[in-house]
């Protein structure tokens, strides 16, 4: 028997995880507070790099018609999840989420990557305590990427994998959490002082952050779920407010999927914050979107009065129109108020399957073309395809096309084994490819749809390229006869414009024993691949199948395959590609694979969060829309100079690359969302 281990408390002993490494109040008593969040970064470089470059700056002055805004740096940087890609390992820890924010804040010189960290806080010299640290610090949760697979599966198959598989995978996906966050003290210039995966963060003038891990359970378990109820009773003010991070925003999963999860979150936050949550945020969908819960004046609510969504940290893009629905989560009702890209946007983007697939996804044409020849090889050749060419009109040319594909069609499935088995297995995987969330019914009825296409695109260009071959033949430019054809024509040549009055060719036919004519008659015959076909495919016509050798069969559809597989590729991507924007524009389907296969690396964003003097919690969402491809050493961070012992939050250029090209994330970027959340004032 398994056990299912939970990697917030990397134990299940509770007394490990004692208050004084989940509890830091060390921000409380400064007078106002900035404070940033990101979520799934470590994907792309480009993108990952322009939003540490962002979050990395002294201050973002944002320019409006007649004023200037100016952004100071975060004190704090909330990490929300899903750090590297596409799995948790040293390799994309260090080169995909380490790397960029190092580039775009320097780790103290004195810092050696190989440290371990074991008395944390690890503060810089001079200083005692975290308290009096000043600098940019930085406290993350870790993501689901394993748990992103297990669910899938599980949605598919309706098994709970959490029971049958042992942690392995996701344990050790956690180990390389604790080895790269828990136990190393900086991620760049940030400090890192959070010492386990879950964390409560006392902010100034009563606000707080809870930082959930919701482990393979899509919750938190009850060790969490003690640790921050007690917080509730014993320390959240009845006049705080709370933010709560997760890295799954389930209130929009669970509106998709048609499920619900994160039980003891959701009571969590009724039963104990009693309306104290002010904002929910996350990660894992690659966009930004915020909702607010509608409420009758005369009704205070117990649910969470902000749900915010921002995964645009350096992922590929997610759409945003597929949730445009969403209304209600947990019992209360939300309504939108900002979104980016906008749904029109996020639409138009979905065009790009279409048109830019291919393009995106080179690597389909491999298994696509192979797909396609599987279904069609066997109808190879169509001997009386020239009765196509026959028909008077061309209504009566379309029709007799449409009958031989049919016939075809039938042909394959009476007597090939291995197409009928290639079908039957297309199938299978369209019916399996359909999210779950629909019916059988309807997930059998859209991948039979989706293999019908497939289908027909395959037929047709099997029929078209035999009327191809069937038109050389009959407009004589291909032969039949033999093949050979293209060396009788060279030999004729050859002849005529290079005579050998001395003989030398016969002697060199005679010293090399016959090689030397052979060669170059084999290597034409090689070569002249169209008349290979044209001449087998005679052949196959006159006498049959079974008149060819095993050796001349092989060739023949090797041949047949090398130009189907050309004329196929394109086909399958534009296919595939429509119905991923069918589905995500018209059925709401395929969000993941639809975006992913588009690999966008725009539309990035981070939210800066400003706690004022008088307690209101400031939020603004800042965006690039076009991240740079290409960068450059910055002049002004090598020309700046630099003390011994200076941390690179204190330089006014820290960031040691800007754009080569085009607009630097520095000054492109702008606000997306602004809104104030009041603080809680007491009764009187």
């Amino acid at each position: 028997m398994c056990i299912l281990w939970n990697q917030a408390a990397m134990s299940n002993k509770p007394e490990e995880a004692k208050d004084g490494d989940l509890f830091y109040d060390h921000l409380n008593d400064r007078d106002e507070l900035w404070f940033d969040f990101i979520a799934d970064t470590g994907d792309g470089g480009n993108s990952s790099y322009a939003v540490a470059r962002l979050l990395a700056q002294p201050s973002i002055q944002i320019k409006s018609s007649n004023s200037i805004c100016v952004l100071p740096r975060g004190d704090l940087l909330l990490i929300g999840g899903d750090l590297a890609y596409p799995n948790p390992s040293a390799f994309t820890y260090e080169r995909r989420f380490f790397s960029p924010f190092e580039c775009a804040l320097q780790p103290p010189p004195w810092y050696k990557s190989e440290h371990i960290a074991f008395n944390k806080p690890e503060v810089p010299y001079g200083i005692s305590e975290l308290r009096q640290y000043d600098g940019p610090q930085c406290f993350l949760i870790p993501g689901n990427h394993v748990l992103s697979i297990l669910s899938f599966l599980a949605r598919e198959t309706k098994i709970d994998f959490r029971t049958i598989f042992t942690s392995t995978d996701w344990f050790d996906g956690l180990h390389t959490f604790m080895r790269y966050i828990c136990h190393k003290s900086w991620l760049g210039g940030w400090l890192l002082p959070q010492k386990k995966s879950y964390f409560a963060l006392q902010l100034p003038k009563g606000w707080w952050v809870f930082g959930l891990d919701l482990a393979l359970h899509c919750d938190i378990d009850v060790y969490q779920f003690k640790f921050f109820a007690e917080l509730c009773k014993n320390k959240v003010g009845e006049n705080d407010s709370v933010i709560v991070m997760t890295h799954e925003p389930n209130w929009l999963l669970d509106w998709y999927w048609n499920e619900t999860t994160g039980k003891n979150t959701s009571h969590l936050i009724r039963e104990y914050l009693k309306g104290r949550c002010k904002l929910r945020m996350a990660g894992d969908l690659h966009h930004y979107m915020r909702h607010t819960v509608i409420l009758p004046s005369s009704k205070k609510s117990v649910h969470a009065q902000h749900l915010l969504v921002n995964g645009c940290g350096g992922a590929f893009l997610h759409p945003t129109h597929v949730f445009q629905d969403f209304k209600e989560y947990d019992g209360a009702f939300y309504e939108r108020r900002a979104t980016y890209p906008s749904f029109d946007d996020s639409s138009k983007i979905a065009l790009g399957n279409i048109l830019k697939f291919r393009k995106k996804n080179w690597q389909f044409d491999i298994i696509g073309g192979i797909i396609y020849f599987i279904l069609v090889f066997s109808t190879f050749p169509q001997c009386n395809v020239v009765q196509i060419l026959q028909e008077d009109s061309w209504a009566g040319r379309i029709k007799s096309f449409l009958f031989r594909m049919f016939n075809a069609f039938v042909y394959m499935l009476q007597h090939s084994y291995v197409s009928s088995a290639g079908t039957l297995i297309l199938i299978l995987s369209s019916y399996s490819f359909v999210p779950a969330k629909l019916s059988r019914r309807r997930r059998a009825l859209l991948g039979f749809v989706h293999v019908f296409a497939h289908m027909v695109a395959s037929f047709i260009l099997m029929l078209l390229l035999e009327l191809g071959i069937e038109m050389c033949i009959r407009n004589h430019l291909l032969a039949t006869s033999g093949y050979h054809t293209l060396y009788e024509w060279y030999q004729a040549m050859e002849s005529e414009h290079f005579p050998d009055p001395t003989g030398l060719r016969a002697r060199m036919e005679k010293w090399t024993f016959g090689l030397y004519p052979a060669c170059i008659k084999y290597l034409m015959s090689a070569f002249d691949v169209p008349e290979l076909m044209a001449v087998t495919r005679s052949n196959i016509c006159k006498g049959g199948m079974e008149s060819l050798s095993r050796g001349s069969a092989i060739i023949y559809y090797a041949s047949v395959f090398l130009y189907f597989w050309v004329l196929s590729t394109p086909v399958v991507s534009l296919v595939f590609g429509s119905y991923l924007y069918i589905c995500v524009n018209w059925l709401r389907l395929h969000f993941d694979e639809a975006f992913s296969s588009l690999r966008i690396a725009n539309y990035k964003a981070f939210t800066r969060f400003h706690i004022t003097t008088s307690g209101d919690l400031e939020v603004f969402t800042l965006a690039v829309d076009k991240v740079p491809k290409s960068w450059k050493l910055d002049p002004d961070w090598d020309a700046e100079i630099r003390q011994p012992r200076q941390l690179s939050h204190q330089r006014r250029f820290p960031s040691k690359w800007k754009a080569a090209s085009g607009t630097d994330p520095v000054n492109s970027v702008r606000v997306v969302d602004h809104f104030v959340i009041k603080r809680t004032k007491a009764v009187q």
